[in-house]
């Protein structure tokens, strides 16, 4: 029965036991995290003073917390910095845009105005004319041929149904106004009629008539600019009786009016009359008298404050404000008793005691006691999962696993919220799968904040980074790929903090959203920086700590690296059984669970030492003579040659740099198997020749034995390539018969029990083996064959 070792972590020659690792660890960790811990005041704020405490000296201290309240009053009252909302700008003009539109529209429905020359209509005439009711116009035209027949002495006296307002009928009502514009309109048109002709004064007529018509249509379109506008005032204004060129006059002060304005700024709050006398004023100095009404009412309609608050340059002047108060001093005489015997130390009282030292620091026992239980417990829990995973961790991974953890609370210490979380996530979830780095994050996060003041937000968000690096890692095979989780893990930071504040403070607006915002963006772009500090750092560790990750196996499976083309060139029958080998352990990796780019990588390069003697090996004699059966004629220097194949093998790997789990595929793929032709002939020999002994050490490879299921895999897919490419017509079961007696013979000499691999998982094996073979060797169609004179095309 074979004597266990104990259980041991070896690096080279030197042999560190667990409890070693396991105190060192508790040590490490239980000292960076309780920082806090070993300079503790015995009296505090909030406990009973033991004792009356006189001041034992005069001085001059400083009350931090009214400083602190006459900064925080400074910094609420001061002003707060404005910036000019171009949103609000562009807002504003397209809405002035859009109702000038609309009111150009209008006019362009009222037709031109003046619409006819000014030398025969004046422009109150005109206005008139087109905007007085039906009434007033049959009153009119009336009016004026009678006006036509007094000047020309056709009609004398008073003419009856006309009153005395010139020739209105006696229905008619006319203001005062009014009867000034008819009066005028009516002069203006008889004058026109005496010095013209019937038919220019009817061409006249028509003119009105057109423009009254136009005008009627306007009005219409007006009063629906009123109901959407909301502005009835729109109504009432003389809008259509602007003359063409005042009116172009009238925009383009308009628009420079609102361009002056808000260039200037219009803040929210304004008192009600500072925004419509600047408008007026601004009006009465650039638009026609014409236009002034209608110019202040689209002003007013449009202008908004376009003003925001400036958050940066409010929190630099809220900041400077505050900078700028002196602390407040208060003076305290020798002799002055600073605090009573079993009275409560208040903040204030215990601000003096500090300031005298005489607040009696020390080491907190208790609290760090309770921590190193909560290091101990952490720890222990680490080791239960770590031997659930069977993965077998070496010294250097125990200690590349200490200064990572210890990597958080060293950061911590210094009052920086953006710890690591994100990189230690990802390099422990990169080098040792999910659950290891699930497992470190999660009992961070738990024990932190028992020895250090650490924000439970930013630790929440960090973790929540750390686990998406931890899970997703070891998936990934590019660095590409490890990029793009980078900003994954960023936007995962950034969003459960933003989520978090706003859980825990409810929906804010304002001032607070945009430093929450801006709070969460730092903490996601943390995120990204530590996410490529661990991109920049891995392949160091990797060669330091002897790591192999998914994206290195993938790098050392690249049939372009040195070692593999030389194993192509100078062994190519063995390179053809690597990659026959490589694709039976893949198979079965898969199947089992197993790591297999571990496995592809590590068949790869387990016979790079048959580079040593290719002729050796009968895979690389191509049907010429065997050199052992020619030269050697000597089984024992054969099987030496052979074994050489693994001392040279791992001389080579070593010379390349290897990592050691890829090196452990060449030995153990042989483990201490027999080998058997050889040590068959030495027995022959050992018939004839009595004097000679045969020692089967003699013919047995070095080991170890396969100390893990990838490697165990490996050996089971050498040892059946060769039997399985002699098949030529075998069936299935034949071919399944074979391997199994192979894979017994190799779990009955014992090469597997230190492999992980169970009885059952063999079985397994033997079928995928044989799936691949009937993969490689399927049915083809037998071609015809042709006849030569065919092949010559005749």
């Amino acid at each position: 029965m074979k004597t266990k070792s104990p259980i041991n972590l070896s690096l080279g020659s030197i042999k560190l036991h667990y409890p070693v690792v396991f105190t060192l660890s508790v040590v490490c960790l239980t000292g960076a995290m309780g920082h806090k811990l070993y300079n503790q005041p015995k009296l505090k704020a909030g406990t009973i003073a033991p004792q009356t405490i006189i001041a034992p000296k005069a001085g001059e201290i400083e009350n931090k917390e009214q400083t602190e309240k006459n900064r925080q009053a400074a910094s609420q009252s001061s002003v707060a910095m404005l910036m000019v909302d171009t949103s609000a700008n562009q807002q504003i003009d397209q809405n002035l845009q859009q109702l000038l539109s609309q009111l150009n529209n209008v006019r362009t429905t009222a037709g031109s105005f003046p619409f006819v020359d000014v030398s025969i209509l004046s422009l109150g005439s005109q206005r008139y004319l087109r905007s007085s009711n039906d009434r007033d116009w049959e009153a009119l035209q009336i009016a004026v041929e009678h006006y036509r027949k007094q000047k020309s002495g056709r009609l004398t006296g008073k003419p009856s149904g006309i009153n005395r307002v010139q020739g209105t009928p006696p229905n008619s009502r006319i203001s005062n106004d009014d009867s000034t514009e008819f009066d005028r309109a009516v002069g203006e048109i008889a004058a026109h009629r005496l010095n013209t002709s019937a038919q220019n004064l009817s061409s006249l007529i028509s003119e009105i008539l057109a423009a009254r018509q136009a005008y009627a249509q306007a009005v219409t379109q007006l009063l629906q600019i009123v109901e959407q506008q909301k502005q009835p005032i729109f109504a009432q204004t003389n809008i259509l009786d602007i003359s063409d060129d005042d009116w172009t006059k009238t925009q383009m002060g308009i628009q420079d009016i609102a361009q002056r304005i808000l260039s200037q700024g219009i803040s929210p709050g304004l008192p009600e009359n500072i925004l419509p006398d600047a408008v007026r004023l601004n009006v009465q100095a650039s638009i026609p008298k014409d236009g002034e009404q209608v110019a202040t009412i689209i002003l007013l309609k449009v202008l908004q404050p376009n003003l925001r608050k400036d958050e940066a340059k409010t929190k630099v002047q809220a900041q400077q404000a505050a900078a700028e108060v002196p602390p407040v001093m208060v003076s305290v005489k020798k002799g002055d008793i600073i605090v009573h015997k079993g009275a409560t130390i208040t903040p204030w009282q215990f601000t003096v005691l500090e300031y005298y030292r005489l607040s009696r620091r020390g080491i907190n026992w208790w609290g760090l006691t309770y921590l190193t239980c909560a290091v101990v417990a952490g720890i222990g829990v680490f080791i239960l999962v770590q031997r659930r995973t069977k993965l077998r961790l070496r010294q250097r991974d125990c200690l590349l696993f200490l200064l990572l953890t210890l990597s958080i609370p060293l950061v911590l210490t210094f009052n920086i919220d953006y710890a690591g979380w994100s990189s230690i996530g990802l390099l422990l979830g990169s080098f040792y799968g999910a659950t290891l780095g699930v497992t470190v994050i999660g009992l961070l996060l738990l024990v932190l904040p028992i020895g250090l003041e650490v924000s439970q937000i930013a630790a929440i968000a960090g973790a929540a980074g750390g686990i998406l690096g931890s899970c997703v890692a070891k998936r990934l095979h590019s660095r590409e790929e490890l990029a793009l989780l980078g900003i994954a893990i960023a936007l995962t930071q950034g969003g459960v903090h933003l989520i978090i504040k706003l859980a825990l403070g409810g929906l804010v607006f304002g001032t607070a959203s945009y430093l929450v915002l801006q709070e969460a963006v730092f903490f996601g772009v943390s995120g990204l920086i530590w996410s490529i500090v661990a991109l920049g750092v891995s392949p160091y560790l990797e060669k330091i700590f002897d790591l192999v990750t998914p994206i290195r196996l993938a790098e050392l499976s690249n049939p372009n690296r040195s070692l593999l083309q030389q194993l192509a060139t100078k062994t190519p029958g063995t390179f053809q059984h690597t990659l026959f080998v490589a694709t039976l352990a893949e198979a079965a990796a898969k199947k089992l669970g197993c790591n297999v780019e571990l496995v592809r990588a590590g068949t790869l390069y387990h016979d790079i030492g048959k580079m040593h003697d290719p002729q050796a090996f009968i895979e690389n004699q191509m049907g010429g003579p065997n050199k052992h059966d020619t030269e050697i004629q000597d089984p024992w220097k054969s099987a030496e040659i052979i074994r050489k194949h693994v001392t040279e093998g791992l001389v080579m790997a070593r010379k390349h740099s290897l990592p050691t789990a890829i090196q452990a595929f060449i030995p153990e793929h042989q483990g201490t198997m027999q080998i058997a032709y050889f040590y068959h002939q030495a027995q022959q020999i050992a018939k004839e020749d009595p004097t000679c002994t045969v020692d089967d050490s003699d013919f047995r490879y070095y080991g170890p034995i396969p100390q893990s299921r990838e490697t165990g895999i490996v050996m089971l897919a050498d040892s059946c390539e060769a039997a399985l490419r002699s098949l030529k017509d075998a069936t299935p079961e034949k071919a399944l018969a074979m391997v199994n007696n192979i894979l017994r013979a190799r779990w009955q000499d014992e090469q597997l029990v230190e492999s992980g691999l169970k009885r059952e998982e063999i079985t397994e094996i033997a079928q995928i083996f044989v799936q691949v073979w009937q993969q490689f060797h399927h049915k083809r169609i037998a071609y015809p064959k042709l006849k030569a004179s065919a092949r010559r095309g005749e």
